[in-house]
């Protein structure tokens, strides 16, 4: 699989797979966080590459054995080979869970507030956390959330659940979870390694539509200030493509987010949930989100960032994107 064939698979992002590979698998992923959110997903390794895609017997992948791993097949024609990959916890590795599965904002792309998913207790989290820690594959705990109330709230459990599993692991932490004021400082005093704030799209008319309630300029701000503590090569955000953003807008800015010392992400919004039936989609060639990562790549070496450096959430486990200096 090279960085063009992987595009390609995101850009479907579905794949039917025979129920008796899944099963040998053991542990398949049903995200609760993100466009994402509720689709039976599995991950395919091959060589140092990995995606996820989520399960549609409609999907025009189909997944087979193929000697010791599988394939990936399209209009009757091998694309890739590689292994399926068990997931530890929403991804192989690392034991990445949502806090609060529900949200109160209606971003457009995101199933969450339709989903009315579990807030899960600081005990719930903790006993996740020790089932991923007892198979011997923990590497990294990342922590996600909704907004179940308030951002305020929500950093609070955050914090809470973060010095929790401090006094327990000694392994790098990462949190993503919608700003606030203090949401920085509180975070890193708490023990997180790594910190995402969400900008979705640089194109604030975009913004106001598919984020209503939300404020761009202020999670903007929130990069500036995770930045000033957690350094370099430890703040991202996702920056979603597919929103009806012009390529201008995509490159002008990724670039603004990478001399922002912001390692940016670049995620196709395809394919649309089935939870979202209405809302925005779009399906980019393999070539396009290829080029997308080339030139997310240039961005971050002109500003001296590493994705490579990163050791939780997206950046580390590579499965959704094109990820400079693992993928490109």
């Amino acid at each position: 699989m090279n960085a063009e064939i992987k595009a390609l698979l995101l850009s479907v992002g579905s794949a039917n797979i025979d129920e008796k590979l899944l099963q040998e698998v053991t542990r398949t992923t049903i995200p609760s966080a993100g466009p994402g959110a509720g689709l039976e997903s599995f991950f395919i390794k091959s060589g140092s590459d990995r995606v996820r895609l989520s399960i549609d017997m409609n999907s025009p992948l189909k997944v087979v054995r193929y000697c010791n791993g599988v394939v990936v097949i399209r209009d009757r024609k091998p694309i890739a080979t590689g292994e399926l990959e068990p997931a530890l916890s929403h991804c192989p590795e690392q034991a990445y869970l949502t806090i609060s599965g529900r949200c109160i904002y209606d971003c457009k792309f995101c199933p969450v507030p339709l989903l009315q998913g579990k807030v899960k207790s600081l005990e719930k989290i903790v006993q996740l956390v020790e089932e991923a820690d007892q198979t011997g594959e923990l590497s990294a705990i990342s922590l996600t959330s909704g907004v179940a109330n308030s951002p305020e709230e929500e950093v609070t459990k955050a914090v809470q659940i973060l010095k929790t599993l401090r006094t327990r692991y000694n392994v790098a932490i990462g949190v993503s979870v919608y700003p606030t004021e203090t949401s920085s400082k509180e975070l890193y005093d708490a023990g997180a390694t790594e910190i995402k704030y969400n900008i979705e799209t640089m194109d604030s008319e975009i913004f106001a539509r598919c984020c209503p309630g939300l404020s761009l300029s202020f999670v903007l701000r929130s990069l500036e200030k995770a930045v000033e503590l957690f350094e370099k090569n430890r703040v991202s955000s996702n920056f979603i493509l597919g929103l009806g953003e012009s390529d201008e807008c995509v490159l002008s800015g990724a670039s603004k987010l990478s001399k922002m010392s912001v390692i940016p992400i670049l995620r196709p919004i395809s394919p649309p949930s089935p939870f979202r039936r209405r809302g925005p989609s779009a399906e980019a060639s393999g070539g396009e989100a290829a080029d997308a990562g080339q030139s997310n790549k240039k961005n971050l070496d002109e500003n001296d960032l590493r994705t490579d450096k990163a050791e939780t959430m997206c950046l580390s486990c590579t499965g959704c994107d094109i990820t400079p200096h693992r993928d490109v």
